[in-house]
């Protein structure tokens, strides 16, 4: 049954939007296909992000009239060392993780945003996060928010098998790992979900989120409000980004 739950369970936040002309400071290795990008500057002075599913935008000059926009989650803000991070996938071909793949410290980058927040509150009794590769610096940061006594539940989806690796929570964990080319859709309605008040987030290519929600919604009458389904990307699109609702 879908158990309307209150509009202020979750909150809308909007940010004051501006850009930033930051440094890169750090580039680490997180893994053989994603690089964290560790950047800084005192445009940084005032930066928010509330939510682990922020965007901000990452501006690259193209050496064109227009600069390439990509959206990208604060993976990290640290307002006391005054640095902001970013996780790339390095899979494929596409500006931003081209940039990401050559970016060394002293390089130059600008950001834009994140123009608001959705903020989710962390006393759910269960939490499901369930994404592609594309989801997951944003899954990871969630992880690492969740206060002891939470339960989270991850389905995730890699093309590398090396791409996997060990989350940083205080939460009850179960995490189901999924390779390249298995469904995310048929995973997850196999799952049987926990009773009790549930969040479900998922993140991933637009079609494939979609189904997941009517799975979710439809199949398991997981209520509609307690449900956020993101279109990271788009098969044939570019520079997609979309929060599908309905």
């Amino acid at each position: 049954m879908d158990t309307a739950i209150p509009v202020t369970r979750v909150q809308r936040v909007r940010h004051e939007t501006r850009r930033r002309e930051l440094q890169v400071v750090r580039v680490e290795a997180v893994s053989p296909n994603f690089r964290a990008v560790t950047l800084a500057g005192e445009t940084l002075a005032g930066f928010i992000s509330a939510s682990f599913d922020d965007h901000l935008k990452l501006i690259l000059d193209a050496g064109s009239e227009s600069p390439v926009m990509r959206d990208y989650t604060p993976r990290r803000y640290d307002a006391a060392a005054g640095e902001l991070t970013l996780e790339f996938a390095l899979h494929g071909d596409g500006p931003a993780a081209d940039w990401a793949a050559q970016a060394q410290p002293g390089q130059r980058v600008t950001i834009g945003g994140p123009r608001g927040s959705f903020i989710i509150p962390l006393d759910y009794g269960w939490h499901l996060l369930a994404g592609d590769e594309t989801a997951l610096p944003a899954i990871a940061r969630r992880l690492e928010e969740l206060p002891a006594g939470a339960r989270a539940i991850v389905v995730m989806r890699l093309d590398d098998a090396a791409d996997r690796r060990d989350f940083q929570t205080a939460a009850a964990l179960n995490v189901q790992w999924l390779e390249h080319g298995q469904s995310l859709v048929d995973a997850v309605r196999a799952l049987e979900l926990p009773a009790g008040e549930g969040y479900a987030w998922c993140a991933g290519e637009a079609g494939e989120m979609a189904a997941l929600r009517r799975v979710l919604v439809e199949e398991k009458g997981h209520s509609r409000h307690a449900i956020r389904a993101a279109a990271y990307w788009k098969r044939g699109a570019i520079a997609h980004h979309e929060n599908l609702e309905g």
